[in-house]
């Protein structure tokens, strides 16, 4: 099927019920051929047109289509010498494999990445990591040990998850900007990243920080604050560099007892020495 006639198909049919879906002659036809779009990195959840995302609703109902289609499966995947490992998902969205000539590094040790999620060549993923459906993670980037990348994240060219990162996913509603992260960008440890935020390349999310539509991050460098909108996610300027922080909060008894509140601040925008701290090492990959 080609991709218009995959499109149109599924805009017709995500109306049904589950059970009318699952009785439809053609929906698995239709969602194969989707899924095969989606693993292939063809379509995507989003994409960026000029300096804006725009959110690609008919994927996002795609995918929200296999989940009415799909049938509660209990499935099996074999450890080589040790025991089997046992899971229950939907038929439609089983454990994703990879071979050899797709390029991705998918170290041994319990990372998995979900049938439908886009990984480039190149990709590496430590264990234990995982990759939900609708995820987009391009070229040359790392998944580190117990990262998540959340449904319709978007991870662009050479970015680095480190340990621990949890990068939110954004399925429904489904014309909701997904989390993206661009080209180039260093995400430190225990890092989270929620509600559709747009980090811009080339920024440096230090470790510890949270980001979310809730939290406005403070701007040291050019003295303003940076918010979600109505019209806009929070988004991180490009070159940004992000560290936890902390502003005082009002009133007397938070005065009396010292207290403060969690705030991101961008205390710098990058330069030779934030890439020489950065830089990746190609040979990993």
């Amino acid at each position: 099927m080609q991709l218009e006639e995959v499109r149109k198909s599924i805009e017709e049919l995500a109306g049904l019920s589950a059970p009318d879906l699952q009785k439809h002659p053609d929906a698995r036809n239709v969602f194969n051929a989707f899924k095969m779009l989606l693993n292939n990195g063809t379509v995507r959840a989003a994409e960026k047109k000029g300096d804006r995302w725009q959110v690609n609703t008919w994927v996002k109902q795609g995918i929200l289509f296999g989940m009415k289609l799909g049938k509660l499966h209990a499935g099996t995947i074999q450890l080589r010498g040790t025991y089997d490992w046992t899971f229950v998902d939907k038929d439609t969205y089983p454990v994703r494999s990879f071979r050899k000539e797709d390029g991705v590094r998918v170290v041994p040790g319990g990372s998995s990445v979900r049938d439908g999620a886009y990984l480039a060549a190149s990709v590496v993923m430590m264990p234990p990591a995982y990759v939900n459906v609708g995820a987009y993670v391009d070229a040359g980037s790392m998944i580190d040990s117990h990262a998540l990348v959340g449904s319709c994240a978007q991870v662009g060219r050479n970015v680095h998850l480190s340990a621990a990162v949890q990068i939110g996913g954004v399925l429904e509603p489904v014309g909701a900007v997904p989390v993206i992260i661009e080209d180039d960008v260093m995400v430190g440890g225990n890092c989270g990243i929620y509600e559709g935020t747009i980090v811009r390349s080339r920024a440096v999310i230090g470790t510890g920080v949270i980001l979310n539509g809730s939290t406005p991050v403070y701007d040291v460098v050019n003295n303003r604050v940076i918010r979600k909108t109505e019209d806009a996610p929070l988004t991180i300027p490009e070159g940004g560099v992000v560290v936890a922080g902390s502003r005082k909060i009002k009133g007397d008894f938070a005065a009396e007892h010292g207290l403060s509140v969690y705030t991101p601040l961008i205390v710098k925008y990058r330069d030779e020495k934030t890439d020489s701290a950065t830089a990746l090492e190609s040979a990993l990959r």
